[in-house]
């Protein structure tokens, strides 16, 4: 018996023991279908007919796995022959332990195009709900996971077309880890230059710690009712996004604590998860189960701000489209608050408006309104607990209120260490702690687990060390005309040549303004100076003088807004008419920069559009011009916690920071997105490694651990050691098949074996010089050790000879699938680590032009060096036998602009294209015209919903004798340049041609 063999044995008889029932009959479709029906008409005491259930059968399978998901959680209709409804359930959504819960294995769909088998099946009333594929020690999760979605796209793989249409959960596991993610349609793993995964879950107990051993796995998370409460209550349908959601444990656990705590009445509680753990989801989720517990009168959702009122509503309404509504005002809180609708149950507001409501001097008089509630049971769930500004209304809120729970998230929470105010109780005085305003710590997920579990990202942390004399004191703050120039030098290295985007946090509204001036000046200099040199797009955001403000709507808006500004409060009372005309002058900069037409007496949508640019970071230059986007945001306040970027990845930081404010500026830069984004990167001015030092221990949630190992990256000389180590085992590899250590020497290697072994090894190589590559404090002495380890000339001929092997890997892997080489199925290629920000198309254009110009100033290449850049980047991988066709075609010693260069690149790529059509025409006796005509049906449909390819052939009258085989022999001559013309866009049913 083989390991897997071994391993799905002993995973059913777990499963037995759990009292699924084991159906080995079940191996093929009919029966799945006749077992399903089974079951269905016991659910629904009922008897049908053959016809009623093929008629059923239609109407409950579905293409698409969100629609699927929904019927299986909603009652339907069904008319049944002699004209009666039926309101049937495909499951017992009370109480989902009282299902019929079953597993099978080795199923078989054989359909028209496919011949799967599926390891094991989790069955829910005839329904296969959950898949488990079971996979040997050595294949990394990530290709398993690939595995999976490839064959959920092939074509006719049942799926979409039967009853595995409602697949909720895909595990995968060797027995020793175990992983679990959601289905959605479109799923795609996209191993190339965008490198796009898909969530990946592992269980874990309530503190924390992983479950990964199949057995304990099985026990914990399969169990059938924790597998039935898992399905119904912790996956989330968003609607906005057609997509399924399924919840981490650490959230599972929360909102399960919150619950409890409200179903037992004991008291208050607070949530600490780090920021970046999802908290909106699991508040969403707590505030959804509560709206259907009768006891409960009223959920609010209260935040601090006018914008994460905004913010935080949006998210709701994505997981739940109009699940809450805006308050546009005090007044329409408190009407809502009194309303009985069942919509009305749950509210998102601000602290402010809930101040204003309980406000006994209002003008309004809500206070005497709201009085019939009073002695309700309300359930108050706050955002970011810790704000000072709550605990001014925490007392009137438990007065008015004294039979209200009040639930906290914060991920930096009040403590002794970092507390500001105190309160007075009889004899005794004590801080005014997270602990003192909420009682009791309900769940805990701190930065610590978040980095364990590849959640968020570890930092990295430059103490700026200062030039030549000038070298900073701790917290003290050094001239700005060094703190500009130290940007534009090292900011290309920290962003990954511009791929991410930064934030400057400043010490006053003062100092900001200076900043945007000084940058303005320093590079309008630089820019005289050198032709060469690209500036950085720069845009700079604080809120304006409340008091200046015409409008009393205005006004008000920007003090709710400054509640937790306090810095730029409290700096906008000085001189209040200066700042608002730089701030003017700022945003007349901005609207020249972009386009646009904002003005100060809009601010709320300046504002929103600096956010929706530092995240348009995340388009391609090509697809986005990089005049569109921000490079740097200079702050005060602003940004700094609630806003979320997987492209920004520094901070710039001249302000004196400690404790909450820290990890929460610092945490604006970790979030994850892949393996060009190794860290957060931190270039502090102030030199604050005791605060940083005070704010781990603090927040690190974790005793008999060193915080700082698990919370910071490795410093340069260790990274510079293991880039070392890898370098040489490279060169280990390529003498033990008797070769010299050189690039081209790796076109020799002879057979995959070989050529996987160099894959893995390179990639090691490749991954720490892309961590090195953002390392900004590295000495010039480093700098030479690096080169010297490996040149840069050296290592792009490297680049490009591991893209050219993996590329032909790859063909195989793909032109073979279950028949390659298990080696090469395995093979994980990476090919992000080799895809450069800088060095896409219109750089390769404006390169060409540079080089063919007769102008000194600018870079000189030749063909050839050209071609080796190319080629040694992997974003440009689906274009590169054009380009370098292209390339070759031109005359290196005529001038060409890049403007005329990407026309006559069109011009190039369109003459190719009719001479393959036409060769692909003539090899099948077509007509030019109608196989043209064929391909752009295809492109215009991308033949989604499992529409097949070659129904699109029958317009064309081909009166083949053979007709199939004909059309495959076409298919297949034409799947290379469908793919090509999709630009890596997925054509459902090309695999069958491949």
């Amino acid at each position: 018996m083989t390991k897997e063999a071994q391993i799905e044995a002993t995973l059913i008889e777990n499963l037995k023991a759990l009292k699924y029932h084991y159906r080995p009959d079940i191996t093929d479709r009919r029966a799945l279908e006749q077992n399903f029906k089974a079951k269905f008409e016991a659910l629904n005491r009922v008897r049908l007919t053959e016809n009623e259930f093929l008629r059923l059968r239609e109407d409950i399978i579905e293409t698409d796995v969100f629609a699927a998901s929904k019927k299986l959680r909603e009652r339907q209709y069904f008319q049944r022959e002699d004209g009666t409804p039926l309101n049937y359930t495909l499951v017992n959504t009370k109480d989902w332990c009282k299902n019929d819960y079953e597993v099978v294995n080795q199923l078989r769909i054989n359909t028209e195009s496919s011949h799967h088998r599926y390891d094991v099946i989790l069955l829910i009333n005839g329904l296969p709900v959950v898949q488990i594929e079971l996979k040997r020690l050595d294949v990394s999760h990530r290709k398993a996971m690939q595995q999976i979605v490839d064959y959920k796209n092939d074509p006719g793989n049942g799926y979409s077309n039967t009853l595995m249409c409602y697949m909720q959960l895909f595990i995968v596991s060797n027995g020793s880890r175990t992983i679990y993610f959601s289905n959605n349609k479109n799923q795609h793993f996209q191993f190339n230059a965008d490198e796009q995964f898909l969530p990946v879950y592992e269980l874990a107990d309530v503190n924390n710690k992983k479950i990964n051993q199949l057995e304990a796995f099985t026990e914990q998370f399969l169990n059938k009712c924790r597998l039935g409460e898992m399905i119904s209550k912790y996956m989330v349908l968003v609607e906005s996004e057609q997509k399924i959601l399924v919840m981490r444990p650490y959230q599972i656990y929360a909102v399960q604590r919150i619950v409890d705590c409200i179903h037992q009445n004991r008291g208050n509680g607070y949530i600490w998860h780090t920021t970046g753990s999802g908290k909106t989801l699991t508040s969403f989720k707590a505030s959804t189960l509560l709206k259907d517990n009768p006891d409960i009168e009223k959920c609010l959702f209260v935040v601090d701000r006018k914008d994460l009122d905004r913010q935080t509503r949006e998210e709701f309404n994505k997981f739940q489209e109009g699940s809450v509504e805006e308050n546009t005002n005090t007044e329409t809180l408190v009407r809502r608050l009194l309303s009985t609708d069942y919509a009305d149950k749950v509210i998102v507001t601000t602290i402010q408006k809930l101040g204003l409501a309980l406000d006994g001097t209002h003008k309004r008089n809500y206070m005497e309104r709201l009085k019939p509630l009073s002695d309700k049971r309300m359930v108050f769930i706050f955002d970011e607990c810790h704000r000072s500004q709550f605990g001014e209304n925490h007392e009137a809120i438990r007065e008015f209120f004294p039979n209200a729970q009040l639930f906290g998230f914060t991920g930096t929470p009040i403590f002794d260490a970092n507390a500001n105010y105190k309160v007075r109780e009889g004899e005794f005085e004590q801080y005014k702690t997270t602990k003192y305003l909420f009682q009791q710590e309900l769940h805990a997920y701190t930065i610590t687990h978040a980095i364990d579990d590849k959640n968020v990202l570890r930092f990295r942390i430059d103490y700026y060390k200062g030039e030549g004399d000038q070298k900073p004191k701790p917290g003290e703050p050094i001239a700005q005309q060094a703190v500009v120039n130290a940007i534009l030098k090292k900011h290309n290295a920290a962003t990954n040549q511009r791929k991410f985007n930064a934030v400057l946090a400043t010490a006053s509204i003062n100092d900001a303004i200076a900043y945007f001036r000084l940058f303005k000046k320093v590079q309008q200099k630089r820019q005289e100076e050198d032709p060469n040199f690209v500036p950085l797009n720069i845009a700079c955001v604080f809120s304006p003088p409340a008091q200046l403000e015409q409008s009393q709507k205005n006004a008000t808006d920007i003090k709710q807004l400054q509640e937790d500004l306090p810095q730029e409060k409290e700096d906008n009372k000085q001189n209040p008419k200066e700042k608002k005309k730089a701030l003017e002058e700022i945003i007349a900069d901005y609207n020249q920069q972009y386009g646009t037409n904002h003005s100060i007496n809009e601010f709320d949508l300046y504002y929103q559009d600096v956010q929706q640019r530092i995240k348009d970071q995340k388009y391609s230059n090509k697809d986005y011009p990089h005049k569109n986007k921000i490079d740097l945001t200079i702050v005060v306040d602003m940004l700094l916690t609630g806003f979320d970027s997987k492209y920004l990845n520094t901070l710039y930081v001249d302000k004196n920071l400690k404790y909450h404010g820290l990890i929460q500026a610092f945490s604006r830069t970790n979030r994850v997105l892949n393996d060009t984004k190794p860290y957060g990167n931190i270039l502090d001015f102030r030199h604050q490694e005791d605060a940083v030092n005070q704010a781990i221990a603090l927040f690190s949630g974790e005793s008999g651990q060193n915080p700082k190992e698990i919370w910071m990256v490795d410093p340069a000389p260790v990274v510079i050691d293991k880039y070392q180590e890898a370098v040489a085992a490279l060169g280990d590899f390529m003498r033990e098949h008797n070769l010299v250590n050189e690039p081209q020497e790796v076109y020799n290697l002879r057979g995959d074996a070989a050529k996987i072994a160099f894959v893995k090894n390179f990639k090691e190589v490749q991954r720490l010089k892309t961590q090195l590559d953002q390392y900004t404090d590295l000495d010039e002495e480093q700098q030479e050790m690096i080169e010297a380890i490996l040149p840069e000339d050296t290592l792009q001929q490297f680049r490009s000879s591991y893209l050219e092997t993996a590329k032909a890997l790859r063909e195989i892997q793909q032109e073979e699938g279950e028949n390659a080489p298990e080696e090469i199925q395995q093979l994980d290629f990476e090919f992000v680590l080799f895809a450069s920000a800088v060095i896409d198309y219109d750089y390769i254009m404006n390169l060409i032009a540079d080089s063919t110009q007769q102008k000194p100033t600018k870079q000189k290449m030749t063909k050839s060096q050209v071609i080796s850049l190319l080629k040694s980047n992997s974003n440009l991988m689906e274009e590169e036998e054009d380009l370098t066709d292209f390339i070759n075609s031109l005359d290196w010693s005529k001038g060409y602009t890049a403007e005329a260069l990407k026309q006559s690149f069109e011009d190039f790529k369109e003459a190719k294209y009719e001479q393959e059509i036409a060769a692909i025409a003539q090899a099948h006796s077509l007509e030019t015209a109608d196989l043209k005509n064929f391909v752009a049906q295809v492109m215009s449909r991308m033949i989604f919903d499992g529409e097949k390819l070659t129904d699109l052939l029958e317009p064309l009258e081909l009166g083949w004798k053979a007709r199939s085989q004909a059309e495959t022999a076409l298919m297949k001559d034409l799947v290379p340049h469908l793919k090509k013309l999709a630009e890596g866009r997925e054509i459902s049913g090309l695999a069958a041609y491949e």
